[in-house]
């Protein structure tokens, strides 16, 4: 199934910071938006791979999306 979420990004020191609105402990930062934006989808991976791994909900502010 493919979403689509929105991203919040944040001009720091180091680049950038982004992180999702729907799903706020998916959080990273990159040189440029670019890197930030591909460094948000690897996170959002990992978390969906974690909690299938732990066979948890992932739960967004608008739909819950069981683990199979």
């Amino acid at each position: 199934m493919l979403m689509n979420y929105t991203a919040k990004y944040t001009k720091i020191n180091t680049g950038y910071m982004g992180q999702l609105i729907e799903l706020p402990e998916v959080i990273t930062e990159g040189k440029d938006i670019e890197d930030c934006r591909q460094m948000l989808q690897d996170a959002l991976c990992e978390m969906i791979s974690a909690y299938r791994q732990l066979n948890k909900a992932l739960i967004s502010t608008e739909i819950l999306f069981p683990v199979s």
